[in-house]
């Protein structure tokens, strides 16, 4: 269901607070019996952070609700939302990211690199306050996740970080050469330590010829 814009005292967001007072106005319109039940909304937003749609996504019990990424994505990008920003309450007060909540938003995170219309936060909210996965640093760690990753994705990183481990395997190389070096001109193990950076087992082993 998308909500109308007109209603709602602000359209653009410009801090994490201003998510939170909008979507209390929301939950607060509900039913009192519907306030007891999970809701999920999806935020879509321009590129300056103006809201181009707020849509309740679905309604669930009082510990969970469920949706999958074409319920979260198709109004959003029919919109030409640059981002969006996922919503959701707890009626218990708890503003803490249930393992349900970690997991849909790792598979959102993943939904949103396909289709270039990233997850700027995740909220969670209550009456009285709100968590935001983005402010707490989960969001970044999420995004690092391998969980939901495509396969190509997966062979990318793979060769990036083959990639890494080369560059840095030559360094040490480089480094152990010039440590060699400057051993048979008789620098002392500190001293090419300092100047390499290999420890000093490392230079205690290097062989001079």
């Amino acid at each position: 269901m998308e909500i109308k814009l007109s209603k709602l005292k602000k359209t653009k967001i410009e801090a994490r607070q201003d998510v939170h007072e909008i979507m209390q106005l929301l939950l607060r319109r509900e039913q009192k019996v519907d306030r007891n039940r999970e809701h999920l909304w999806v935020l879509g937003l321009s590129a300056d952070n103006t809201i181009l749609l707020i849509e309740l996504v679905s309604m669930g019990s009082v510990t969970r609700t469920i949706a999958e990424p074409m319920e979260i994505y198709s109004l959003a990008l029919q919109k030409r939302s640059v981002k969006i920003i996922l919503v959701h309450n707890h009626p218990s007060g708890l503003l803490k990211p249930s393992a349900a909540d970690k997991d849909m938003t790792d598979r959102m995170i993943q939904c949103g690199r396909l289709l270039h219309v990233p997850v700027e936060d995740h909220y969670i909210i209550s009456e009285k306050g709100y968590y935001s996965f983005a402010q707490d640093g989960l969001l970044a760690e999420l995004e690092r996740s391998e969980k939901y990753l495509l396969d190509y994705e997966l062979e990318a990183r793979a060769r990036d970080q083959g990639k890494e481990i080369g560059v840095k395997a030559g360094a040490r190389e480089q480094a152990k050469q010039i440590a060699r070096q400057m051993k048979a001109k008789g620098y002392t193990v500190n001293e090419i330590m300092e100047l390499t950076g290999l420890g000093k087992a490392a230079v205690q082993r290097l062989k001079v010829k």
